[in-house]
């Protein structure tokens, strides 16, 4: 289309653009096509695609969604090419699937593999930078499973879906507190162990009184606080 020929108050282009009414016939036929087409291709890739998407099947949809667009409200573009694009789709995604289902090693080339967070109430900071999850992202994950400092946790787990599982600690022991620094109200209620202190890093435990200048076992940080329980 030439500039000259697009004018602001030209409501019908915009509305109904250039293409003859019958082709509202035929996008009803070719709207039908198309959710017909992700409607086998998510039954073939299999329950997955209804529920958490992993890696794969999230480029699989996204794929789908791309090739098979176009087509849909495009008059002077054929069906068939999506059908062919959608058949290749989900033979890639049948096969990953296959393949990751026998070979460990390969899963997690593809999908990723799981993240400990917090081992033994200790913030795991190596793990968390690699998983790109900040304190903050942590603490708000314990804090809405009913946790309000370290030592209620034993384990946490990132999935390599990017889930959260949490094992909690069944002997709980005083730890770094999980709630927010600048809400006094809350962390001043919290009872203090008189004979335990952390690490304001990663929360781990030392008897108290440390010397002022002792480096964490765990991160190397000096700075410690009294453990919370």
């Amino acid at each position: 289309m030439k500039k000259e020929e697009i004018h602001l108050s030209d409501w019908q282009r915009i509305l109904l653009g250039e293409v003859p009414g019958s082709f509202y016939v035929e996008l009803l036929i070719r709207v039908a096509v198309v959710y017909l087409i992700l409607l086998v291709s998510m039954r073939l890739m299999g329950k997955r695609m209804a529920s958490q998407l992993s890696r794969t099947e999230m480029i699989a949809m996204v794929s789908l969604a791309a090739s098979i667009g176009v087509p849909a409200l495009a008059p002077d573009r054929g069906l068939f090419p999506a059908v062919i694009s959608a058949f290749v789709i989900v033979a890639i995604q049948r096969l990953l699937a296959i393949r990751t289902a026998q070979n460990v090693g390969f899963e997690t080339l593809v999908q990723g593999d799981m993240s400990v967070l917090v081992s033994n109430s200790v913030l795991q900071l190596d793990a968390m930078e690699t998983a790109r999850i900040t304190r903050e992202r942590l603490f708000a994950q314990l804090r809405s499973n009913g946790l309000y400092h370290l030592g209620q946790v034993k384990y946490l787990f990132m999935e390599s879906d990017g889930k959260f599982t949490l094992v909690q600690e069944p002997e709980p022991q005083p730890g770094l507190s999980v709630l927010p620094g600048w809400d006094r109200d809350y962390t001043d209620k919290q009872n203090r162990a008189s004979n335990r202190v952390v690490c304001q890093q990663c929360g781990q435990p030392e008897s108290a009184p440390t010397q002022p200048d002792l480096s964490c076992a765990n991160c190397g940080d000096r700075h410690w606080q009294p453990a919370v329980q």
